[in-house]
């Protein structure tokens, strides 16, 4: 008992010694957290506020630094597939897309966004001029329309909370339980808060922040979007609605949304933005479009990288051409499709299968290198994927599956690959290239092909200790004038259309007239989207807004756009046939990694809302067929 008597004592001293000194203990500033006041008051921190709120905006394919890993979605559901290690094989078995799949509902980055708006004037206005405020708060709100744009196109109609919620703690939360918006009403706040914004947002010329243009840009894709599916979903069966018009545009607005696509889209292209056209090398120029970070006239918003900055991301490292790696732990993860590849079409009008067997099929097509195959395409597959024996970096990457010896017994070949990169045949000629293709071992091309764009071609930049400053692209001018040129289309506007379509193309090579209004479709301008803005976060969302989806992805192994295909060089042993012996050959099938089917469902074209929302707020209503 004198010992317990001596503990209360001795804890009754400390609570009167924190009684008493409360003032310098208790009740002191904390020096980690910064108030409003003083954020409104320090330029470097508004700065450093409005950085980080552009670095959140959302993407589902974008690069990112160190530890982001969104480029591995291109895997799942772009022209690619998986390449890498085995413990992220499961990207070649997706049975089927979840329902929530793509969901975003970001109501945090909102309230942060609404947040920021409101406090620029409360506590911004002893330090900053009106006319810095009001490009302040124009770009917080380019920001939120952007975010509202990648939870509708996921989501379709969600809240409109455009102030703060408060709550009063007297209990009862349910005054701040938001209900859906209309989809359209999504789009028409998108519309709206571009327009008002646009001159007063400032930054001309600048990339990596909002101008008048980069909003213009962002109204042209949100409203190409709006259209698309208010008359393509109402073609679909079953049409995916709901009662109170949460999810589904009604028909009768389809050419409204087109109409102010177009419109902005003129207005982008009416700036002082042009077609990159720099290089002669057509496919090296392509490649530079997107890359290129000096003089480059295109690009018109990105999420930037600066190694100055140690701001740098590992996309290279990761995906760089196997033979030509500079770490030999960097990886070769992400290889596009043989299906990518053969949609780009000859110049000279022809689709773009390539020929690997003779009219009759009764034998293969012989090439003396195996870069033939590829001669006469469109200069964007140069200039977005690494094909075999094609040149990077100064270096050519060779691609090899292995040999074909001719059996003159069996009248036949007999194929003869093996389980090592980079090894030779008998003859003391290569086998198998250093680059593969490889049907199993892990980090090599299990398609025959390499990315090209977004691959960082400076020294250094796929190892671990140098890395990349590429940027990512969100806006530029060829999505423009393809956007431009689907919306008249839509529109009727024929001679518009094909103007803005063969810009695009003459710089891929082709005629400046190649297109007509005779040859022009909507099928063409699908397929142009497809070929100028592989690997760029659009095809999977072209896919959905076009209703078109669930046709591509069958999930029928027999549907060739469903399921991923490759392309395998083989060196030919003949000896005594001069016609043959050393040439090329090659061999499409299905990717021998890629597994299952790729299976888009009806109710994949909208997100479902999680569980815990609808249990937090009833009124949020639940999405078709989830």
């Amino acid at each position: 008992m004198k010992n317990i008597s001596k503990y209360i004592i001795f804890s009754l001293v400390l609570l009167l010694s924190f009684s008493s000194c409360k003032k310098n203990f208790l009740e002191r500033e904390p020096t980690t957290i910064v108030t409003d006041d003083q954020l409104w008051k320090d330029p470097k921190l508004i700065i450093g506020l409005l950085a980080n709120y552009y670095n959140r905006i959302p993407t589902d394919m974008g690069l990112t630094d160190q530890a982001g890993s969104q480029w591995r979605n291109m895997a799942d559901y772009d022209d690619a597939m998986w390449s890498g290690f085995s413990n992220e094989e499961g990207r070649n078995n997706i049975v089927s897309y979840d329902r929530g799949r793509w969901r975003l509902y970001d109501y945090g980055f909102v309230r942060d966004l609404n947040l920021a708006i409101e406090n620029v004037d409360k506590f911004g206005a002893a330090t900053l001029s009106e006319v810095q405020r009001t490009q302040l708060k124009a770009e917080f709100r380019f920001i939120r329309a952007y975010l509202y744009f990648e939870m509708v196109k996921r989501m379709g109609g969600v809240p409109l909370i455009t102030t703060q919620l408060i709550y009063n703690f007297e209990g009862d939360p349910t005054y701040l339980q938001q209900p859906r918006a209309k989809e359209a009403e999504v789009y028409d706040f998108i519309a709206s808060e571009l327009d008002a914004v646009k001159n007063d947002i400032a930054n001309d010329g600048s990339k990596g922040r909002a101008n008048k243009y980069t909003c213009m840009a962002l109204k042209s894709r949100a409203m190409l979007y709006a259209g698309s599916i208010a008359k393509y979903n109402a073609l679909l069966t079953p049409t995916i609605t709901t009662t109170g018009g949460e999810v589904g545009i009604p028909a009768s607005r389809a050419d409204e949304y087109f109409q102010k696509s177009l419109e902005a889209s003129k207005e982008v292209i009416a700036g002082p933005y042009a077609l990159y056209t720099s290089n002669p090398n057509l496919g090296e120029n392509f490649y530079e479009a997107v890359v290129k970070k000096t003089n480059n006239p295109e690009v018109i918003f990105v999420r930037d990288f600066l190694t100055t900055k140690a701001k740098k991301h590992g996309f290279t490292y990761d995906n760089i051409a196997r033979g030509i790696r500079e770490d030999n732990l960097s990886s070769s993860n992400i290889t596009p499709s043989l299906n990518l590849v053969e949609n780009y079409e000859y110049l000279d009008g022809s689709e773009g299968k390539l020929k690997t067997r003779n009219a009759g099929n009764t034998d293969y097509i012989y090439y003396d290198h195996t870069t033939d195959i590829f001669a006469g395409k469109d200069a964007r597959l140069y200039g977005t994927i690494i094909f075999p024996g094609a040149p990077f970096k100064g270096l050519t990457v060779d691609m090899q599956a292995g040999v074909m010896v001719w059996n003159a017994a069996t009248n036949s070949y007999q194929t003869v690959e093996g389980p090592d990169l980079g090894t030779n045949y008998t003859d003391n000629k290569p086998l198998i290239a250093a680059s593969g293709p490889h049907r199993s071992i892990q980090e090599v091309s299990n398609t025959g092909f390499y990315l090209r764009k977004y691959i960082d071609a400076n020294g250094g930049a796929s190892t671990r200790g140098i890395q990349s400053d590429v940027w990512w692209v969100w806006f530029r001018l060829g999505e423009i004038y393809l956007n431009a040129s689907e919306a008249a289309f839509e529109l009727g506007q024929t001679n518009d259309a094909l103007t803005y379509a063969n810009l695009i193309r003459q710089r891929a090579g082709f005629g400046a007239n190649s297109l007509t209004s005779a040859t022009l479709t909507i099928s063409k301008i699908r397929n142009e989207r497809r070929n100028e803005l592989a690997f760029e976060d659009h095809r999977l969302w072209d896919l959905k807004r076009w209703r078109q989806a669930d046709k591509v992805w069958t999930g029928n192994s027999d549907s060739p756009d469903a399921v991923v295909s490759a392309l395998y060089p083989y060196r030919v042993i003949r000896p005594g046939d001069a016609a043959r012996d050393g040439k090329y050959i090659f061999v499409k099938m299905t990717a021998p990694r890629f597994r299952s089917p790729r299976f888009f469902q009806i109710f994949n074209y909208y997100s479902s809302f999680d569980q815990n929302v609808i249990n937090n707020n009833p009124k949020i209503v639940q999405n078709p067929f989830n």
